[in-house]
């Protein structure tokens, strides 16, 4: 892979995930994030959220997206 395909890669990342961060508040409120799978450990001082079930449909999705980009 060629340094300046490399470097577009990595712009496109930082822009996804740039955009993710400033349109969570409204991808919270349709569930994502909520899904089934998401494991919830609630202790006095302490939560652990750890969100499965979206992470493998955000994996699907990009993994849809990038194969269509690399068509």
């Amino acid at each position: 892979m060629s340094a300046t395909k490399m470097s577009r890669t990595l712009i496109i990342v930082g822009l996804i995930i740039v955009a993710t961060g400033l349109l969570w508040p409204w991808l919270s409120r349709i569930g994502l994030g909520r899904l089934p799978g998401a494991i919830v450990i609630e202790r006095e001082n302490f939560t652990f959220y750890a969100p499965i079930g979206t992470g493998i449909l955000i994996s699907i999705v990009l993994s849809f997206v990038l194969w269509l980009l690399n068509r």
